[in-house]
């Protein structure tokens, strides 16, 4: 055992935070520690720093146990460089290596047995403590994690926040901590340093316990879960994807155990009732001893922290919504990329990804026209009508209230109807009234999300519209962005939230090329793994733009062969087509009957009403058998 957690409660300001969480963390296991904002993850640390002490149970933690902590705010001695702060982690190897230089030194006048005795010591701890080795293993880190030979000698004072991060988590990584404890740890991390941290931990011997919004990232580095919710911990064998199937299981489970035993109790009580004065007196009495005693069952309250961002229907827009032609962006001319070729349709979604800097919001900024392109070509086509999502919440005016600002989309809005439609985002009473400058950035998130939803635009261009969210709240907006009619354009470097929704990739490479893929984020991963590991599927850096493939791609007159995941799409949207042509077809039925009842026929009024909607329901299905037919010749001819 490395800690124990047993019935530990904690709360603030009289408000109960942990209720009783209790679980144990043993040596080599590797946690994630998931649950809402708010649920209680980073105090769970702070317990096992001793930042704070529990109001009751106990933190146990084994003897001289070290603990390793990614602080959110890191500091570095005065003066001293990257490469000094990364190697500042071996400080007792560098105090060995200083104090064998004075010695060799010394040992130039002085040769007694004491002092050659004192140097084979500290050779031999040299050894014991890897001294040959930590300067090629801090500097490999150091690289993994985006700092490359130039930076090493920069003073840290001189770092971003964020580059001060990702040195505090380099130093993390080289602290030989017996469990590390990772908060949020890809925050600052572009996708290039994401994966190489996931291959590290992956590879890592210690023990670590890590809080994160990324699912992907869960997914990859943990082999346990651990949810606090409701103010208790639930403990889930395997990664995050997994823990999602069994948390279901357990809450199915738990709805039919809650439902049992409220029917056994209601019967119960009708027993103890009609027979406690009669003369099953004595088993009466029995069994009500047996309900007092009994352990109730807790009913499963349905998870609503995330909110509901239902999608309403939105105005249908042409097939072909966005077409880009040879496109080069920048700004001036200064090109970020060039080459840029790609065509998305109706109720696609395009998922954009690539490292900081390569092009992603200079991408969108340009096909949304604020920006000019240096060449090509951007088209949307036919009654598209456009709404932004900015990552930096920028159409939030800090002075309104939450109802005035969802009032801007709206402004004959009554107040019923803002602020039912706020609750839906988790603005509930009071709650309306509250100034833009005083939430959360998870609230403004929300907030800025309720506003682009309300719009009802029919394509939505969202530049990293899961930076502010928790969990809860990025599976509701993924849910509701499955649903939606229109068509998507998002900048994430969620990877989860890509998998769930995208049905094509643009991805912007740190050599400067640009790539379509279609399909999911996994699928892209695949592919270019594949290609790596088979030269002679290799793309060329000299082609910028090409459109890659999974990997049985080809070429044909009609265009690429669609991915298994896009087909699995289509097919669904054939078979919901289907459904709906049948639930049409049944309601003109029953129409037709209507208009030749002689009462209706003999109705003016009735008659004409009849009639519309019989014209009404038979437009609706023929252009669903219009549609109906463009996606089964799309699945036939690819």
């Amino acid at each position: 055992m490395l800690f124990r957690l047993s019935n530990v409660e904690k709360g603030y300001a009289g408000t109960e935070i942990l209720r009783g969480v209790s679980f144990q963390v043993n040596p080599g296991e590797k946690v994630g520690l998931v649950g809402r904002n708010g649920a209680g993850k980073t105090t769970v640390f702070r317990l096992l720093t001793g930042s704070e002490s529990p109001d009751e149970g106990e933190v146990v933690k084994a003897n001289g146990l070290k603990l390793g902590l990614l602080d959110q705010h890191v500091n570095f001695q005065k003066g001293q460089t990257v490469h000094q702060a990364a190697l500042s982690a071996f400080q007792v190897i560098l105090d060995i290596e200083s104090e064998m230089r004075q010695l060799e030194l010394r040992m130039a006048d002085d040769h007694s047995p004491e002092v050659l005795e004192r140097y084979a010591d500290l050779q031999t701890a040299f050894e014991q403590a890897d001294g040959f080795t930590y300067t090629a293993r801090a500097e490999s880190i150091l690289l993994g994690l985006g700092f490359s030979r130039e930076y090493w000698d920069h003073d840290t004072a001189t770092l971003s926040g964020g580059q001060k991060n990702r040195l505090g988590m380099a130093r993390l990584l080289l602290s030989g901590a017996d469990v590390l404890l990772l908060d949020e740890p890809t925050n600052h991390l572009d996708v290039n340093a994401v994966e190489w941290l996931e291959e590290f931990l992956r590879e890592y011997q210690t023990a670590y316990v890590v809080i994160s919004h990324d699912r992907y990232f869960l997914d990859r580095t943990t082999d346990r879960i651990i949810e606090i919710d409701n103010g208790k911990a639930a403990i889930y064998k395997g990664n995050y994807s997994q823990f999602l199937v069994e948390r279901e299981l357990r809450r199915e489970q738990q709805r039919r155990e809650y439902e049992n035993q409220r029917a056994h109790i209601a019967k119960t009580e009708e027993f103890i009732r009609r027979n406690l004065e009669g003369q099953k007196t004595k088993q009466a009495k029995s069994r009500r001893n047996q309900l007092e005693r009994m352990e109730r069952i807790d009913r499963v309250i349905e998870d609503r922290s995330g909110g509901h961002f239902g999608l309403k229907s939105v105005e249908r827009t042409g097939n072909n919504v966005l077409t880009v032609e040879d496109l080069s962006i920048g700004y001036g001319s200064v090109s970020l990329a060039e080459g840029i070729g790609l065509s998305l349709h109706r109720s696609e979604v395009l998922g954009i990804i690539g490292a900081n800097g390569t092009g992603k919001t200079t991408f969108l900024k340009t096909i949304l026209g604020s920006l000019p392109p240096i060449a090509g070509d951007v088209v949307w086509g036919t009654k598209t009508n456009i709404g932004y999502y900015s990552q930096n919440l920028d159409d939030l005016h800090e002075a309104n209230e939450i109802i005035q600002e969802l009032r801007r989309v709206d402004p004959m809005a009554d107040n019923g109807t803002l602020r039912s439609f706020l609750a839906r985002f988790l603005f509930v009473g009071e709650d309306v009234f509250k100034k833009v400058s005083d939430l959360s950035g998870g609230e403004k998130g929300r907030l800025a999300l309720a506003k682009l939803i309300y719009s009802r635009k029919n394509v939505l261009v969202l530049d990293e519209p899961t930076n502010h969210l928790d969990i809860p709240s990025r599976e509701a907006l993924e849910d509701a962005l499955t649903e939606y009619d229109g068509t998507v354009v998002t900048v994430s470097h969620d990877r989860f939230f890509l998998d769930k929704i995208a049905t094509q990739i643009l991805a912007f490479e740190a050599d400067g090329t640009v790539n379509v893929f279609n399909g999911n984020y996994t699928e892209y991963h695949d592919f270019k793994i594949k290609i790596s590991s088979d030269p002679r599927k290799e793309v060329t850096a000299s082609e910028p733009a090409k459109t890659l493939f999974d990997a049985e791609t080809v070429t044909a007159s009609n265009g690429p062969l669609l991915s298994k995941n896009q087909r699995d799409r289509i097919a669904r949207s054939i078979e919901e087509i289907e459904l709906k042509i049948q639930r049409l077809e049944a309601e003109r039925d029953d129409l037709t009957a209507e208009i030749n009842l002689p009462e209706n026929a003999s109705d003016v009024k009735r008659f004409t009403e009849l009639t519309e909607k019989f014209q009404k329901t038979e437009e609706k299905i023929l252009s669903l058998y219009a549609e109906w037919e463009q996606l089964d010749a799309q699945l036939s001819d690819r």
